[in-house]
């Protein structure tokens, strides 16, 4: 098996539906609107500069999963994934998914984004295999805390190399594609790093070291 996999936010994504599903909330009136914007846009900012402690945003992220049921929660994503993931969705990056499935790969996407907010997400792109932080569910409610390593930085490399045991797989002539200096230790395991409307950090990086840089952008 070759893997061909991507990050998803600002990558096959044209915007990152981490800091949307914050704005969609705000914008429905089921958080308070001042304080949860002001707390999702620093969130966000850290984890441009690369400053994200991944652990104290999660507590932040997931409390809306905690405070509702999952009738809810299903009916706010539908409207989520209308609202504020389609206008997201890019043409080249269908065509990028497609040239793989052509060629034989397998597809994955790999995120810091919880499973809530991604799984849809990957089932609208057709990708089957799905690595995303995982919010701790008990007896149908999410719990507010996050199950297992999150995906994110290093955590990307620990939870792939899980999923390849798992496997019995290996990263042997894989892809990868990101946008972001926080998947460089990701970018440095496979042998097709890609480089996808970069951040200035990951481009520099990239030319430095002789990776693809490439735009999905329509």
């Amino acid at each position: 098996m070759t893997l061909a996999i991507f990050d998803l936010d600002n990558t096959l994504l044209a915007g990152d539906s981490d800091h949307a599903w914050g704005e969609f909330l705000v914008e429905e009136g089921i958080v308070d609107a001042e304080e949860y914007r002001k707390a999702n846009d620093r969130f966000y900012q850290e984890y441009l500069n690369g400053e994200l402690d991944i652990l104290h945003y999660l507590g932040f992220a997931l409390q809306p999963l905690a405070k509702h049921g999952m009738e809810d929660l299903l009916a706010w994503r539908e409207h989520f994934m209308e609202k504020k993931v389609r206008p997201m969705l890019q043409d080249k990056a269908f065509e990028l998914l497609e040239k793989h499935r052509s060629e034989g790969h397998t597809l994955m996407i790999i995120t810091a984004t919880n499973r809530f907010v991604t799984e849809p997400i990957a089932e609208l792109l057709g990708i089957e295999h799905l690595i995303a932080t995982d919010p701790e569910l008990v007896n149908g409610r999410y719990t507010g805390q996050v199950a297992g390593v999150p995906s994110f930085q290093d955590g990307k490399v620990t939870r792939l190399n899980d999923w390849l045991a798992s496997q019995s797989e290996t990263l042997e002539g894989a892809w990868f594609y990101s946008d972001s200096h926080n998947d460089v230790p990701l970018l440095k395991q496979v042998a097709n790093p890609v480089a996808v409307d970069p951040d200035p950090t990951l481009e520099k990086l990239a030319l430095e070291k002789g990776w693809k840089v490439m735009s999905l952008r329509d």
